[in-house]
């Protein structure tokens, strides 16, 4: 109750959550095997003072804090923890500035991606990053996780377009980071250090964001091989040709089924791999049909060229439901996100297709091609104990096998708890240290988002 007191102190009414059935709907993101505490409040604050008041709060208590945005994540990294202050940021929604000579947009936390994304078109200008849950997540929380997308071959992922940030410390002071200018180099790079930090070291209150010129209306085809061998030899020939593409996307056959299957788009059902291409160059024709030639001689059995933006669209539309039709594929599912080196593309697939088969699972696989990041989603029924069993074996031996071949556990989606474990190994003891270092300067007393990445 002492706790209730002193936030109500600094808080409006609306802004403190207390009732047990609601604050228990705040407590998880959508990871699976991840545990979720009871949170003791939630705040929805709408200032920068408003959460400073609540660091203080915490500081002076000693109660931990899990900042949050949409949880939309899948790694466990905003789930709550017991007696925690959830600090939930969606209500700090507001674009603050948009300038089109600096072209920059400041913008709060909770601002939805998408929503951004809409307001700098109408300026000539676009937000790259595009994570698939791009209509709900919140730009503070693609900034904790360092968010990717579909784009990121080209045009990068969050933390190369975070040019400055204003984030409160576990003690309430408010500090800021970076710059708006183009060009800075001074001191440490601290704005870096926080995209990606998953709210282990502050609270991001406002961010200076990097904008781009809007590209023209993109061009795709999609390319049909019968092997993963040969659809990775297709990667690699059109990335070491000097393309650049605006998207290069992969789905393996049991992705391919199971989008047919929900959303009946007449896909190939007989290739092993679909590997989807586009443009936004100024002549996007002639680039796709250099990526077809190379694909064919790759040994592509069919290459189809979209003729207008429309159908490009429409071939776009079957990647972007892979997640979704393999989830009604059983009542869960584990979202992995392996980074592999491109030339290790092909052996990744082929891992994650003979683990499947050995534990007698559906794994589907689709992948950022163009970067080498893989998503297998281990799907399985969780009122199966021996499927649950061999769905948590396989994941990690997905992992292992990223490892293997040169990679990295996650390319996009973050740590949190789902993959604590696996980035003590990849970081290796001293690794780990010096990040706990790192934490300790900045949280002392460790109340913020305890439990997550280490």
């Amino acid at each position: 109750m002492d706790l209730i007191e002193r936030l109500r102190a600094g808080l409006p009414a609306e802004a403190l959550l207390t009732d047990p059935d609601v604050t228990g709907s705040y407590a998880r993101d959508m990871a699976n095997f991840c545990d979720a505490g009871a949170p003791a409040v939630v705040v929805l604050p709408r200032t920068v003072e408003q959460v400073q008041h609540v660091m203080r709060t915490a500081t002076e208590l000693r109660v931990p804090v899990v900042p949050q945005g949409a949880r939309t994540g899948v790694s466990g990294a905003a789930n709550a923890v017991d007696g925690c202050i959830v600090l939930s940021l969606v209500k700090m929604d507001r674009i603050l500035e948009i300038n089109p000579v600096d072209r920059i947009a400041v913008v709060e936390p909770g601002v939805v991606n998408a929503v951004l994304s809409r307001a700098v078109n109408e300026y000539g200008l676009s937000y790259p990053p595009d994570p698939s849950s791009w209509e709900s997540c919140t730009i503070g929380g693609n900034i904790g996780t360092a968010a990717g997308g579909l784009c990121c071959v080209k045009y990068g992922v969050t933390a190369e377009y975070v040019l400055g940030l204003e984030v409160v410390l576990a003690d309430g002071r408010l500090i800021k980071t970076g710059r708006r200018t183009a060009k800075g180099v001074a001191g440490y790079d601290l704005t870096r250090l926080f995209v990606g930090s998953e709210g282990s070291l502050g609270v991001v209150v406002r961010a200076t964001l990097a904008l781009k010129p809007a590209p023209p209306r993109q061009l795709a085809l999609v390319a049909e091989f019968d092997s993963v061998t040969a659809a990775g030899e297709a990667v690699c020939r059109i990335m070491a040709d000097g393309h650049t593409p605006s998207l290069l996307e992969l789905m393996d056959r049991t992705s391919v089924r199971a989008v047919n299957a929900m959303a009946q788009m007449g896909l190939p059902e007989t290739t092993e791999v679909l590997l989807l291409a586009a443009f936004d160059t100024p002549d996007p024709a002639a680039d796709l049909a250099a990526v077809g030639a190379l694909c064919e001689a790759s040994g592509a059995t069919q290459v189809v060229p979209a003729d207008d933006a429309a159908e490009s669209e429409l071939l776009l539309q079957a990647r972007r439901l892979a997640f979704t039709a393999l989830e009604r594929i059983k009542p869960a599912m584990l979202i992995d996100d392996v980074c592999v080196p491109r030339s290790q593309l092909a052996m990744m697939l082929a891992g994650a297709a003979a683990i499947a088969e050995k534990y007698d699972l559906t794994i589907g696989v689709c992948a950022h091609a163009g970067d080498g990041n893989t998503h297998p989603l281990v799907c399985f029924d969780p009122a199966d104990p021996d499927e649950e069993r061999r769905a948590r074996e396989s994941f990690d031996e997905i992992m292992a096998l990223g490892l293997h071949l040169g990679g990295t556990i996650t390319g996009e989606h973050g740590v949190g708890v789902l993959k604590k474990d696996w980035l003590a190994r990849e970081l290796g003891p001293d690794g780990v240290a010096l990040h706990r270092g790192i934490k300790q300067v900045f949280d002392p007393l460790g109340i913020l988002n305890p439990g997550k990445l280490f």
